[in-house]
């Protein structure tokens, strides 16, 4: 695994969000972040409770979409009921790209292939524990633009951008 320049030092911004499907998941990743020595800020842009959230899943995921793609958040972290709709809504947002992962090599590639600044999950899909664990092994991994990868992000950028 690749990881980040110094695991003791906390460089990771990380940003997370949910709707109500992915709360609880969310709040076991949040301790775990908190804890993480890599972990320098975690934003939360909720949902905070089960009652039905006036914000869809769509309005959460662009938001932290918006977040990573203005600087202001290295990573989001993305959980609803299947993860997909979270993972749709935030590739809306021009030079995000978000990838669900339900499994360790999806979420190895998503970053190392890919260069995935957001990786999305469902609770309904997957228990919390595997969950945890792909959250801490994702954070882990680091695009290195010198691999072929590079020239196959370039085209999804260049595309973006017009």
């Amino acid at each position: 695994m690749t990881e980040y320049p110094s695991p003791t030092q906390p460089s990771i911004r990380t940003i997370i969000g949910s709707d109500d499907a992915g709360l609880e998941y969310k709040a076991a990743i949040v301790a775990d972040l908190e804890t993480d020595p890599r972990v320098a800020d975690i934003a939360d842009y909720g949902v905070h409770s089960e009652a039905p959230a006036g914000n869809s899943y769509g309005e959460i995921a662009i938001a932290v979409g918006e977040a990573v793609a203005a600087g202001k958040a290295d990573r989001g972290i993305l959980i609803c009921g299947t993860g997909i709709g979270m993972a749709i809504a935030a590739n809306k947002v021009p030079g995000v790209r978000a990838a669900v992962a339900h499994d360790s090599f999806s979420a190895e590639r998503s970053v190392l292939s890919n260069d995935c600044q957001i990786l999305a999950m469902g609770q309904r899909v997957i228990g919390v524990e595997l969950a945890r664990r792909l959250v801490q092994e994702w954070l882990g991994y680091v695009f290195d633009p010198s691999t072929p990868s590079n020239a196959k992000v370039a085209v999804i950028e260049r595309y973006e951008h017009g």
